[in-house]
């Protein structure tokens, strides 16, 4: 398989599950201004996850350039992956439909670290399969302590949100913040190799 596929095929698994998000927002039986009011919920939820799966993608472009080969351990640990950000749109919905309770938002913590763990497993992998590739394997020591965070992050926020939801949305959010712009850097290790 070439990385072009691989690639292809995250970024449609990925554009399918934005396209069941957005599903999952219905809109009011009224017309009136008041009706909308009464969605902020689902619409929040939507936008940070739509915003969480954006920096994914994001990523994922980046990282997939720093791939000579696609080897066997690549494709499991991408579909990995997408296995658990293939859950973001039912997590998203029940946090927005209950708005925002603390189960809900421990549990999209919860699923959020699930989806940073699959991630650092297959930047470790890739840097497997990447030896003696020095450039590249400095940028994803970099990008691997940045992944080892943000778990310990989404950790935190999941007992924080039993405590108050609040706190564990802001944590979930930090790491959004943390992942907003994509590492560059691997583009660069890539061209200089």
């Amino acid at each position: 398989m070439t990385k072009t596929r691989l690639e292809a095929f995250s970024d449609a698994v990925i554009a399918i599950i934005i396209t069941i998000m957005i599903l999952e927002l219905r809109p009011p039986h009224s017309t009136e201004w008041s009706e909308l009011k009464k969605l902020w919920p689902a619409f929040l939820s939507y936008i940070v996850s739509f915003t969480m799966l954006g920096i994914y993608w994001g990523n994922h472009h980046h990282l997939v350039h720093t791939i000579k080969e696609v080897r066997g351990g690549i494709i499991w640990a991408n579909l990995h992956l997408l296995f658990w950000l293939s859950l973001i749109p039912f997590a998203t919905a029940w946090m927005g439909e209950n708005h925002f309770e603390k189960i809900t938002v421990a549990a999209y913590a919860l699923l959020a670290n699930l989806c940073g763990i699959a991630y650092y497993i297959l930047l470790l992998i890739i840097k497997k399969c990447n030896p003696g590739n020095n450039a590249l394997l400095e940028v994803l020591n970099k990008q691997s302590k940045k992944g080892m965070i943000s778990c310990i992050v989404y950790t935190v926020a999941i007992g924080a949100a039993v405590i108050d939801a609040r706190i564990g949305g802001a944590l979930i959010i930090l790491v959004a913040i943390m992942w907003l712009i994509p590492d560059r850097n691997n583009e660069r290790a890539v061209k200089e190799h």
